[in-house]
Parts: structure tokens; sequence; C-alpha cells
């Protein structure tokens, strides 16, 4: 049986959220709402891919977490366009963003078999627990500074990718029975997920005021936001490339956490790699934590930062996740 949770957080928007919810940071503000407009179309394409699996599991456990997994990521859709339908309310244009990114993820379901799909599924959901992990853990730069409601969403979104960490590669053994099969996907799956970003970076480009952005969306494009990143490392690339008054999105995240952190995607994508087996962050526990108690999860991260302690003991790892 999974242990996994359906969590229906009650997330509210409306006209007074700003697309910029991040100024202090408005690089990485500008990344986290691409990752929301990729979530909802990869989430919708996770959930029919994983329908599609189901009658073929054959282990009861496995498929309980297969049935866990795509409503946790059913979840994060939802809340996802809740978010973006504020936006949309403001950037009418921002809707035809969103429907192009549904229409690659529906091409690519037409186009491959079920084993290509868990495939992709899993070398992404692979990469989200250093991804994300190195995000939580640097909490004070990447999102408390931010609007609490968005801060707050991305925050639980990034949290249960975390406690769900295994739940593709369960799903992806009980279909295919060949580890390296996985590996060989992972490099037209990172291309398509790329894609997909740079399309919502264009819509992003084309449909919200700069005014309204601070940044423009080719400081957050793929080869561009790793250059910034070792720009403000380096101090003759810093000379060389001045931030223009914004930090690169990283940029006080320390090295050493960004290089980690950039080994954990490559190591990710071993044919042994267990993504289950996982460091998780402190951050992770103190949400559970409160969710348990009952706080108002929909405000806990972000400015004002409610009081409530990111580290009190709390296990990050919940039995058989």
């Amino acid at each position: 049986m999974t242990d996994l949770q359906i969590r229906r957080i009650p997330f509210s928007f409306d006209e007074s959220v700003p697309f910029q919810w991040n100024p202090a940071n408005p690089c990485f503000g500008l990344v986290a709402n691409a990752i929301g407009v990729l979530a909802i179309a990869f989430e919708k394409y996770i959930v029919a891919v994983t329908r599609d699996a189901l009658p073929q599991l054959r282990d009861p456990e496995a498929a309980a977490e297969a049935d866990a997994f795509l409503r946790q990521e059913a979840q994060h859709a939802r809340a996802h366009r809740t978010h973006l339908a504020a936006l949309v309310g403001r950037y009418p244009g921002l809707s035809t963003t969103v429907a192009a990114a549904h229409s690659r993820y529906d091409a690519l379901r037409e186009k491959e078999p079920l084993a290509f799909h868990v495939a992709y599924i899993a070398a992404l959901e692979a990469t989200f627990t250093p991804l994300f992990r190195m995000m939580l853990e640097n909490r004070e730069s990447l999102f408390t500074p931010g609007e609490s409601r968005v801060a707050s969403l991305f925050v639980w979104h990034f949290v249960e990718e975390i406690e769900h960490r295994g739940s593709a590669l369960v799903i992806y053994d009980g279909i295919v029975d060949n580890p390296r099969y996985r590996t060989r996907v992972a490099r037209r799956a990172f291309s398509h997920a790329v894609d997909v970003y740079r399309l919502i970076l264009d819509g992003f480009e084309e449909h919200v005021p700069l005014a309204d952005r601070l940044v423009p969306t080719s400081l957050v494009a793929p080869r561009a936001m790793w250059l910034r990143e070792m720009a403000a490392r380096l101090p003759l690339l810093r000379h060389r490339r001045p931030a223009g008054g914004y930090p690169a999105a990283f940029q006080a995240v320390p090295t050493g956490e960004l290089l980690a952190s950039f080994v954990g995607l490559l190591r990710s994508q071993s044919p042994r790699h267990r993504p289950a087996g996982e460091r998780l962050p402190a951050l992770a526990g103190s949400w559970f934590a409160a969710y348990d108690q009952g706080v108002d999860m929909t405000r806990f991260e972000g400015s004002p930062l409610p009081a409530f302690p990111v580290d009190n003991g709390y296990p990050a790892t919940r039995p058989g996740a």
C-alpha cells in the first residue's frame, strides 16, 4: 500500500496576484512561472499515461502507488491552473501559450508507445529531487522574498514532487523490463521538455509587458541562464557580463550546492539510480509537520513569512516513501 497522501490545498488566486511574484529575484520568479505552465501540460500528460499504464501493472502495490501518484499530480495541475487563470485574466494571450504547451504533449502521446512515455516521465521525475532540494534548501533567497500565495504554491508542489520521488520509476519498472531504456530515452525527453520551456518563455515575452516581468525572458533561456550563473561566480566574467541590476536566478545559492545539484541531475539518469534513496531537504519535514498540524499551507511560505520553524526535527521521509 502506498504512503502518498492526496492533499487538496485550497489555493485561491485573483487579479491581485502579480505576474512577477518575486521582484527581489525576478529571474527566479520568471523561471518558476514557466515551470508552473509546463507543470500544467506535463502533469496532464502524466495523468493520461499513468491511466494507460494502470491496467498493465500486475503488482497491486505498484498499481496503488501509480494511482496515488496520478492523483497527486492532478492536484498540482489543478492548483497551477487556478494560478494561471488569474494571470490569463490580465494577459489573455497567455491562453494560447498554455494551449501550445498542451499541444506539444498531446502530439508526443499520439506519436510514441507507452514504454516511451513511462520512460520520459521517469527520466524527468528522477531529476526533481536534486533540483527541488537545492531550491528548498535555499528558500530564503528563492521563495521567502516572494508573494506568499505563489511562493507557497511552488513550495507545496516541490515538496510533494520529492515525496513521490520514486513513483514514476515504480511505474516504469512495471511496464518496461529494461533499466537502460529509460537512460536511452532521457536525451529526447529533456530536449522535448526544454523546447516546451522555450515556447513558454516566448509566450511570456509576447504577452506580458516587460514592466510586469521586470526582466527579459532571454535571461532565463537555458544557455543564457547557466552562463549568468557562471558569470556571477567568476570575477572576470562578472566584470564582462553585468547583471543589469538583477541577480541571476540562483546567484545566492552557494556554488558547491549548485554543483552538487548538477551532479545529482547527471546521476539521476543512471540505469541503477533509485530516487527513493535520495537525501531530502529539512524543509520537506517542516512542511509535512505544518500540514499535519493544520497550518494554512496556502500561506506557509513567502512574504510576510508565517512564524513556523523550518527544521523542527520532524522526519523528512515517510515510511516506505
